[in-house]
Protein backbone atom coordinates (compact mmCIF):
# COMPACT_ATOMS: atom_id res chain seq x y z
CA UNK A 1 0.00 0.00 0.00
CA UNK A 2 2.60 2.35 0.86
CA UNK A 3 4.30 2.03 -2.55
CA UNK A 4 0.80 2.58 -4.43
CA UNK A 5 0.94 5.99 -2.62
CA UNK A 6 4.51 6.54 -3.22
CA UNK A 7 4.06 5.98 -6.94
CA UNK A 8 1.19 8.03 -6.84
CA UNK A 9 2.26 10.89 -5.19
CA UNK A 10 5.22 10.54 -7.54
CA UNK A 11 3.15 10.45 -10.59
CA UNK A 12 1.50 13.66 -9.49
CA UNK A 13 4.74 15.59 -8.87
CA UNK A 14 5.81 14.30 -12.14
CA UNK A 15 2.51 15.32 -14.08
CA UNK A 16 2.61 19.00 -12.13
CA UNK A 17 6.17 19.60 -13.69
CA UNK A 18 4.84 18.50 -17.36
CA UNK A 19 1.73 20.93 -16.67
CA UNK A 20 4.28 24.03 -15.25
CA UNK A 21 7.05 23.42 -18.28
CA UNK A 22 3.52 23.47 -20.77
CA UNK A 23 2.31 26.53 -19.16
CA UNK A 24 5.74 27.84 -19.95
CA UNK A 25 6.19 26.80 -23.79
CA UNK A 26 2.36 28.45 -24.14
CA UNK A 27 3.12 32.11 -22.63
CA UNK A 28 2.19 34.55 -25.15
CA UNK A 29 3.81 38.01 -25.86
CA UNK A 30 0.94 39.80 -24.42
CA UNK A 31 0.85 37.73 -21.28
CA UNK A 32 4.70 38.33 -20.49
CA UNK A 33 4.68 42.22 -21.95
CA UNK A 34 1.62 43.11 -20.03
CA UNK A 35 3.09 42.53 -16.36
CA UNK A 36 6.12 45.05 -17.40
CA UNK A 37 4.45 48.05 -18.29
CA UNK A 38 5.68 50.48 -15.89
CA UNK A 39 9.14 48.83 -15.25
CA UNK A 40 11.63 52.05 -14.99
CA UNK A 41 14.48 52.40 -17.59
CA UNK A 42 17.74 51.56 -16.38
CA UNK A 43 20.88 51.90 -18.24
CA UNK A 44 22.26 48.28 -19.24
CA UNK A 45 19.07 46.62 -17.44
CA UNK A 46 17.93 43.56 -17.87
CA UNK A 47 15.27 42.85 -14.97
CA UNK A 48 11.90 43.34 -13.71
CA UNK A 49 13.97 45.96 -11.06
CA UNK A 50 15.18 48.24 -14.27
CA UNK A 51 15.75 48.05 -18.39
CA UNK A 52 17.09 49.49 -21.31
CA UNK A 53 15.42 48.51 -24.70
CA UNK A 54 17.75 45.65 -25.57
CA UNK A 55 17.45 44.26 -22.29
CA UNK A 56 13.55 44.87 -22.27
CA UNK A 57 13.52 42.96 -26.00
CA UNK A 58 15.79 40.01 -24.19
CA UNK A 59 14.13 39.50 -21.20
CA UNK A 60 10.74 39.38 -23.14
CA UNK A 61 11.84 37.00 -25.93
CA UNK A 62 13.78 34.86 -23.07
CA UNK A 63 10.38 34.15 -21.58
CA UNK A 64 9.18 33.03 -24.75
CA UNK A 65 12.18 30.85 -24.97
CA UNK A 66 14.34 33.05 -27.77
CA UNK A 67 17.69 33.99 -26.75
CA UNK A 68 18.83 37.21 -27.16
CA UNK A 69 22.02 39.56 -27.01
CA UNK A 70 22.04 42.40 -24.90
CA UNK A 71 22.21 45.34 -27.63
CA UNK A 72 20.30 46.85 -30.06
CA UNK A 73 22.91 46.58 -32.67
CA UNK A 74 23.39 42.72 -32.07
CA UNK A 75 19.49 42.19 -32.72
CA UNK A 76 19.47 43.94 -35.42
CA UNK A 77 21.55 41.88 -37.24
CA UNK A 78 19.36 38.33 -36.31
CA UNK A 79 15.97 37.10 -38.19
CA UNK A 80 14.52 38.15 -41.46
CA UNK A 81 14.17 41.55 -42.19
CA UNK A 82 10.05 43.09 -42.04
CA UNK A 83 8.85 45.38 -44.32
CA UNK A 84 6.54 48.27 -42.16
CA UNK A 85 3.31 47.20 -43.95
CA UNK A 86 3.81 43.59 -43.04
CA UNK A 87 4.82 43.65 -39.35
CA UNK A 88 3.17 41.53 -37.23
CA UNK A 89 3.24 41.26 -33.43
CA UNK A 90 6.12 40.23 -31.96
CA UNK A 91 8.61 42.04 -34.83
CA UNK A 92 11.65 43.75 -33.55
CA UNK A 93 11.26 47.69 -34.41
CA UNK A 94 14.90 49.65 -34.61
CA UNK A 95 15.73 53.10 -34.48
CA UNK A 96 18.21 55.16 -35.01
CA UNK A 97 17.88 57.60 -32.23
CA UNK A 98 21.89 58.80 -31.61
CA UNK A 99 22.38 59.95 -35.46
CA UNK A 100 24.96 57.35 -35.86
CA UNK A 101 23.35 53.60 -35.99
CA UNK A 102 21.13 51.54 -34.81
CA UNK A 103 20.43 52.50 -30.99
CA UNK A 104 16.68 51.78 -29.60
CA UNK A 105 14.90 48.42 -30.65
CA UNK A 106 10.98 47.87 -29.69
CA UNK A 107 8.70 45.07 -29.92
CA UNK A 108 5.63 45.61 -32.58
CA UNK A 109 2.47 44.64 -30.77
CA UNK A 110 -0.09 45.57 -33.05
CA UNK A 111 -2.54 48.28 -34.62
CA UNK A 112 0.54 50.40 -35.27
CA UNK A 113 2.33 50.37 -31.84
CA UNK A 114 5.30 49.33 -30.16
CA UNK A 115 6.41 48.17 -26.53
CA UNK A 116 9.71 49.03 -25.57
CA UNK A 117 11.91 50.59 -22.28
CA UNK A 118 12.23 54.34 -23.42
CA UNK A 119 14.69 56.24 -20.71
CA UNK A 120 13.06 58.64 -18.24
CA UNK A 121 9.52 56.67 -19.12
CA UNK A 122 10.05 53.33 -18.54
CA UNK A 123 8.35 49.95 -20.25
CA UNK A 124 5.65 52.14 -22.37
CA UNK A 125 3.75 51.62 -25.77
CA UNK A 126 4.10 53.96 -28.39
CA UNK A 127 2.67 54.90 -32.30
CA UNK A 128 5.13 53.23 -34.74
CA UNK A 129 4.13 56.21 -36.52
CA UNK A 130 4.71 59.13 -34.15
CA UNK A 131 5.52 61.90 -36.57
CA UNK A 132 7.10 63.94 -34.00
CA UNK A 133 10.05 61.39 -32.72
CA UNK A 134 10.00 57.73 -33.66
CA UNK A 135 8.59 57.63 -37.44
CA UNK A 136 11.37 59.64 -38.13
CA UNK A 137 14.04 57.37 -36.42
CA UNK A 138 12.69 54.10 -37.54
CA UNK A 139 15.22 51.72 -39.61
CA UNK A 140 13.54 48.43 -40.02
CA UNK A 141 12.16 45.30 -38.40
CA UNK A 142 13.18 41.50 -38.36
CA UNK A 143 10.94 38.99 -37.16
CA UNK A 144 12.29 36.26 -35.17
CA UNK A 145 11.35 32.15 -35.99
CA UNK A 146 9.50 31.71 -32.19
CA UNK A 147 6.88 29.17 -32.55
CA UNK A 148 5.11 31.35 -29.97
CA UNK A 149 5.38 34.51 -31.81
CA UNK A 150 3.58 32.49 -34.80
CA UNK A 151 0.23 32.72 -32.57
CA UNK A 152 0.59 35.82 -31.40
CA UNK A 153 -2.40 38.14 -30.38
CA UNK A 154 -3.07 41.79 -30.24
CA UNK A 155 -2.39 42.88 -26.81
CA UNK A 156 -6.20 44.08 -24.91
CA UNK A 157 -6.20 47.89 -25.29
CA UNK A 158 -7.54 48.01 -21.66
CA UNK A 159 -4.58 46.58 -20.44
CA UNK A 160 -1.90 48.63 -22.17
CA UNK A 161 -0.52 51.80 -21.37
CA UNK A 162 -0.31 53.93 -23.76
CA UNK A 163 2.82 56.75 -24.18
CA UNK A 164 1.46 60.34 -23.33
CA UNK A 165 3.14 61.27 -26.35
CA UNK A 166 2.61 64.73 -27.92
CA UNK A 167 -0.96 64.64 -30.00
CA UNK A 168 -0.79 64.09 -33.54
CA UNK A 169 -1.34 66.24 -35.69
CA UNK A 170 -4.04 65.32 -38.43
CA UNK A 171 -2.30 64.98 -41.92
CA UNK A 172 -2.21 67.84 -44.77
CA UNK A 173 -4.28 67.39 -47.68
Amino acid sequence: MRKMVLSLFMAGLLAMGAGAAQAAEENTLHEVVSDLYGTPYKSSGSSKKGFDCSGFTRYVFDALGVDLPHNSASQYELGTEVDRKDLQPGDLVFFNTNGRSISHVGIYIGDGTFVHSESGRGVVNTKLNDPYYWSKRYVGAKRLSAPVLAKAETPNKEKAVQAASLPEKPAKK
